[in-house]
């Protein structure tokens, strides 16, 4: 068992060693590596390969360009991770050049309603809150994120680092997360939520996504509902030399703030808006996510 755990720390040592090295790499030469690194994951990892595949052809996109660069969005977002991680926020921040609907996010911190970015898998959704938390924090305060610790141990100190920045807050993923939320939202807060991840199971219905049954998480809407906070569709697109442009527009289906609404149609609306969102640049999206996947047991 000693052995065992130090053959684990050895290698937790050796992977931070690796992310630390990589965050010191100039963004446009990780993002050029990391296309080579899709296309080697591509072909070594049968269950991404069947996951992207099933996914493009779902979606419309089998057989065309747009899964071939796919594949190498995937793996720039992979490798560029460490250096979002890892460097100061302001140097991140720095690096989202162009924002496409700013006076949406300016309206709704400036009136104190709450503020909620529907951001899916695409593009780096990971950059976006670090800009937006070193832009508007502080003025507006300090965001909030649910964060659920990863699975693999030695990735738990590179993601909490990356929660826990000046201005944005990482909160668990349980009960006592979900009420802070709630009470940030109310008191003119902001969060950002991944729309198309698989929430535990209890936590969500199943809707269609891409024509097939998708369990879908209900926090947004419920959200929503209950705080009455603006959401905001929002990505953050990767552009050449290693710079970032953040879109963001209002999402506001038909009942969105009726407390009379279905939930089920709100969480079908939702998947729609990320279809939509994702069909004007789908060769960002991380379809190698295995979206229709059954949840997980959970808090």
């Amino acid at each position: 068992r000693c052995r065992a755990g130090c053959q684990c720390r050895r290698w937790k040592r050796g992977m931070i060693f690796v992310a630390r090295l990589l965050s010191r790499l100039p963004l446009w030469l990780l993002h050029a590596l990391g296309a080579a690194l899709g296309m080697l994951l591509y072909v070594c990892s049968g269950r991404f390969r069947r996951y992207q595949q099933e996914h493009l052809q779902l979606a419309g996109y089998a057989h065309t360009a747009v899964g071939r660069e796919a594949i190498a969005q995937t793996g720039k977002t992979l490798l560029e991770l460490p250096a979002i991680w890892l460097l100061p926020q302001e140097e991140s921040a720095a690096r989202v050049v162009r924002v496409i609907g700013w006076s949406h996010i300016e309206q709704a911190m400036s009136e104190r309603r709450g503020l909620i970015l529907l951001t899916p898998h695409l593009g780096c959704w990971e950059i976006g809150a670090q800009a937006l938390a070193e832009r508007f924090g502080p003025q507006f305060g300090d965001w909030l994120v649910l964060f659920r610790p990863p699975r693999k141990p030695w990735l738990q100190p590179l993601i909490e680092q990356s929660r826990q920045r000046p201005h944005l807050n990482g909160v668990p993923t349980n009960l006592t997360g979900v009420r802070r939320l709630v009470r940030a939202l109310k008191s003119g807060g902001a969060t950002a939520i991944l729309p198309d991840q698989v929430p535990p199971l209890g936590l969500g219905i199943w809707a269609p996504m891409w024509g097939q049954p998708a369990y879908t998480m209900t926090l947004l809407p419920r959200l929503v509902q209950q705080t009455g906070a603006v959401v905001l569709l929002t990505w953050c697109e990767r552009r050449p030399q290693g710079r970032f442009t953040l879109h963001m527009r209002p999402w506001t289906p038909e009942g969105l703030y009726d407390p009379h609404t279905p939930i089920d149609e709100l969480a079908l609306q939702m998947n729609r808006a990320v279809e939509e969102l994702v069909r004007a640049h789908p060769e960002q999206y991380l379809w190698g996510y295995d979206r229709h996947k059954q949840p997980r047991e959970g808090d």
